[in-house]
């Protein structure tokens, strides 16, 4: 069974984001992880389903799973608001434009784990990073991303927004 797997950030500061991603055929572990995290719900963590407009989803079919507890009305806004409508976009794009496989449509999934900062402060800002990190891992998971040269090259420069190694 296919399962593509792909990480994409985008922006800075409080309105940064972060998301992880699995692709794949809904009859194999994509699928399963989709309908396990769907039907299994935590404290602070409801994971709903990607839509365009209401009772328009997003195809293929893509599970939003929040890595932060909302926090206040912002926040709530930005995560099933701005977060989710970026996540439709690209999703819908991906589809549409020929990097998800025309099969994707009907028959895979996506979940997505997506990073929206408690401390959010702009719902635009928040929007088109996650726009932006949502097309860096479908594209890095279509492709199979890093590669192996990719991976030496960036050894070097380890670190993230949260720490760097002195």
């Amino acid at each position: 069974m296919e399962m593509y797997i792909g990480e994409g950030f985008a922006g800075d500061g409080v309105n940064a984001s972060h998301i992880n991603i699995m692709i794949g055929p809904r009859n194999g572990v994509v699928g399963q992880a989709f309908s396990t995290s769907l039907a299994t719900p935590s404290q602070g963590h409801c994971p709903f389903m990607v839509v365009i407009k209401p009772n328009v989803p997003a195809k293929p079919m893509t599970l939003y799973v929040n890595k932060a507890a909302i926090s206040s009305d912002l926040h709530g806004n930005a995560t099933w608001g701005a977060s989710q409508a970026a996540i439709a976009k690209a999703v819908t794009e991906a589809q549409l434009q020929g990097t998800l496989p025309p099969e994707a449509e009907d028959e895979w999934c996506i979940v997505t784990a997506n990073w929206v900062n408690p401390g959010c402060t702009d719902l635009d800002e928040v929007f088109a990073n996650n726009y932006r990190a949502c097309k860096v891992a479908i594209e890095a998971a279509m492709e199979k991303l890093p590669g192996r040269q990719q991976l030496i090259n960036a050894l070097p420069e380890l670190g993230n927004p949260f720490y760097s190694p002195k």
